[in-house]
């Protein structure tokens, strides 16, 4: 932490404009050497002449300095906004390297942010799939919680806990009297609002998961009902082979593809039926794990055909599945005369269409189903670590509610700390002083 360190901020290639970043201890004096300037003004924009340790020109450039602690790694960092291209940027970070600095390891700005207190690991999680945001929603969602929104969420339930402990922790003290039973049914009432709203929180999360990681979405159906065709279709170019033949695609195939303001992953899968020899075996069981990973599966049926036993092997699995994940059930070849009998999949909701004339109509259903994975702002977990988190800490409320009843406080009291812990590490550990400040600051002990 006493290095200052330096990096290219900007992807590399070519551009207008591209930053080097420096921070720590020396990247004032690193950046007035460069600059050949006794002082910089803090926050504002200079344009300056950028020389190398030789005094050789290297660029023209705007010079931004943030003084310490008013800069995101709470450190004086110093900004070098130079003419994009391969060569420069390099070129001035080699300067700055030879004049003190070190190259960063990844992440290490957000790192010395965190440890100097400027950002919690709710914020540093959020910059970091902010960069990789795979939708318009998803990026709005973490704009908020870079903001703080996630953290305030997380302190809520913090002091929940907390002022649940800290009566707890007083009354071990009365053990030998009986709690007075309203003291209790107040007590149980809190930590079941507090399990009801965690809970909530979680599910919710896992069902709008796509809008962080991108919706992914998996063609399934026998074989020979244009599952290929569906996918050429919606990426508009032909990726898949086409054919007459059965079990033309005896692999998954995946693309991504933009669909409204989402970026999704689209995966083409084997036809599902008896497997003929053992690379279409595999093909299937693909298949299968492909269904188990995606967030919407869309199921196709030959309309111009009644169906068989081989669709109503997919119709079972629909059913099987239908509680955890969504089915869009599309009627392929609807140019043709219909013979299917689509009461048999009326509980899906149907829709017809015709892949080698357009997808649509397809195109607009999953755009829908999309949208409403963020119609409301809930609070929303985005890593599977913060779910994890929030699991471990529903596990140990929910291990505490019998304690509780029995008036075994410190039981109740030991899952109570281990839910603390758990939640407080998706934005900054708990520690035993802010329990001690509760008991002390709410119930005025010592006086």
């Amino acid at each position: 932490m006493h290095d200052t360190i330096a990096a290219i901020a900007t992807a590399h290639g070519v551009g207008s404009i591209a930053i080097v970043r420096l921070s720590g201890f020396a990247a004032y004096e690193i950046a007035c050497r460069l600059c050949r300037r006794e002082t910089l003004k803090p926050r504002h924009a200079t344009l300056s002449t950028l020389y190398d340790q030789e005094a050789q020109l290297i660029d023209e450039a705007l010079v931004i300095f943030f003084e310490a602690p008013h800069s995101f790694t709470g450190e004086a960092v110093v900004e070098l906004q130079c003419h994009g291209g391969q060569i420069v940027a390099a070129t001035l970070l080699e300067t700055v390297l030879c004049m003190g600095a070190r190259l960063s390891e990844p992440g290490e700005f957000s790192k010395r942010s965190f440890l100097n207190g400027r950002i919690d690991l709710s914020e540093a999680e959020a910059i970091a799939a902010l960069i990789e945001a795979r939708s318009e929603d998803a990026a709005r969602i973490l704009a908020r919680q870079i903001k703080g929104e996630l953290r305030r969420f997380i302190e809520q339930v913090r002091d929940e806990l907390l002022y649940l402990l800290a009566y707890s922790e007083v009354s071990i003290d009365y053990a030998e009297e009986d709690l007075p039973q309203d003291l209790i049914d107040q007590m149980t009432q809190r930590l079941s609002a507090l399990h009801v709203m965690l809970q909530e929180t979680l599910e919710s999360s896992r069902r709008r998961s796509g809008l962080m990681q991108g919706f992914k979405v998996s063609l399934i159906g026998k074989p020979n009902v244009g599952k290929s065709s569906l996918l050429n279709a919606l990426l508009r170019y032909n990726r898949a082979i086409v054919s007459e033949i059965a079990g033309t695609t005896r692999d998954t195939i995946e693309e991504q593809v933009r669909i409204g303001t989402h970026l999704i992953r689209i995966i083409d899968t084997a036809g599902i039926r008896d497997a003929r020899d053992e690379i279409e075996r595999i093909g299937i069981e693909r298949t299968m794990a492909a269904i188990e990973e995606s967030d919407i599966v869309v199921a196709l049926f030959d309309a111009s055909r009644p169906l068989d036993l081989e669709d109503e092997a997919i119709v079972a699995l629909m059913e099987r599945h239908t509680p955890e994940r969504t089915f869009v059930v599309v009627l392929n070849k609807s140019d043709l005369s219909s013979e299917i009998d689509e009461t048999r999949l009326a509980d899906f909701d149907p829709m017809k269409l015709s892949a080698n004339v357009t997808a649509q109509p397809l195109i607009d259903r999953l755009k829908t189903i999309m949208d409403g994975a963020n119609r409301s702002d809930e609070m929303m977990l985005i890593s599977s670590r913060q779910m994890d988190a929030v699991s471990r800490a529903l596990r140990e409320i929910e291990e505490a509610k019998e304690p509780l009843r029995a008036q075994a406080l410190e039981l109740f009291s030991f899952h109570l700390n281990r839910a603390l812990h758990a939640i407080a590490s998706i934005t900054r550990p708990f520690e035993n002083d802010e329990m001690l400040d509760r008991m002390f600051g709410s119930f005025c002990l010592g006086k």
